[in-house]
């Protein structure tokens, strides 16, 4: 699938900022399931553009803005080509029969800890308290289920037992909060999985990017929901699996990947600081439309 996406953030300062340091992750990832065939991204004010890598291995730029300003505009234009990802049953296939015990106590070994112990600590967001154990604790009661299968039921739990609401949360809820109030946005859903999966050893990583569903809802652009978020869990044998906690379709040809961290805060679309008084409007507008072979 084809897709040209538009993503503007515009800050509005009630006085005049000044020296302004910022840092923006929107360039989407290159790998086996999608390509970036082209990227524009403008600044207002005028600024120069330093690019380099993350320790995750995400596309940072970075900028500054110095003569006073009111307004500052970030614009990014980019085509992105995505490939058809594999099923929850061809990924299955995958494992040709492997027995289950033998990646779970892969998981519990010293080489699992030194390889992956960056995506297997808690964090502010992915606080492992004891409702979240508990959480993961009842996802199955099967002893015999495969890392995988595990991975698809929590993905499950998590979307048929909590409400999607924009209202009930904000940019900074925690993974126990979301438990408590039944009720959340994808960051939400997404924190809650990756939380659950450390609590059993499994690799987990929260993934930033963008959800195309405009053709699905009768047109071709889609404004309310292309920003998204959701999980890739490390399965012995397969790598990295996708899973999203929010939607029951698999991460296929309809995502965009723009980055991945160990919560939202290593992978915030755009940060900064800047030197002024008085407070900023932020607005943010997303366009995703798909391109016509």
């Amino acid at each position: 699938m084809k897709l040209n996406i538009s993503h503007v953030t515009q800050y509005d300062y009630e006085g005049s900022a000044m020296d302004s340091v910022n840092e923006i992750r929107l360039t989407p990832s290159t790998n086996e399931r999608q390509s970036c065939y082209q990227q524009a991204i403008f600044i207002e004010p005028n600024a120069s553009l330093f690019s380099y890598e993350d320790f995750f291995g995400n596309r940072v730029h970075s900028f500054s803005v110095n003569p006073p300003h009111k307004r500052l505009t970030i614009r990014t234009q980019m085509t992105v080509v995505t490939r058809h990802a594999p099923s929850p049953e061809e990924q299955a296939a995958l494992l040709n029969g492997k027995l289950a015990r033998e990646a779970w106590a892969w998981l519990e070994t010293e080489e699992a800890a030194n390889r992956f112990i960056e995506f297997l600590m808690p964090t502010s967001y992915t606080n492992i308290t004891d409702e979240v154990r508990q959480f993961a604790g009842n996802v199955v009661d099967n002893d015999d289920i495969s890392v995988l299968g595990w991975l698809i039921a929590l993905s499950s739990k998590i979307r048929s037992e909590f409400i999607y609401d924009p209202e009930a949360t904000t940019v900074t809820t925690k993974a126990s909060d979301m438990i408590e109030r039944k009720r959340g946005v994808c960051q939400d859903f997404a924190h809650l999985m990756t939380a659950c999966c450390r609590v059993y050893n499994i690799p987990a990583r929260y993934v930033s990017g963008y959800h195309f569903v405009g053709d699905l809802q009768g047109g071709t652009a889609d404004f309310e929901q292309a920003s998204h978020a959701w999980v890739e869990a490390y399965v012995p044998q397969l790598g990295w699996c996708s899973f999203d906690p929010t939607n029951v379709e698999p991460v296929g040809e309809r995502y965009v990947k723009l980055g991945h961290g160990r919560d939202y805060k290593d992978i915030v679309p755009v940060k900064g600081v800047y030197r002024g008084s008085g407070e900023q409007k932020l607005k943010v507008t997303v366009d995703v439309r798909k391109v016509e072979a």
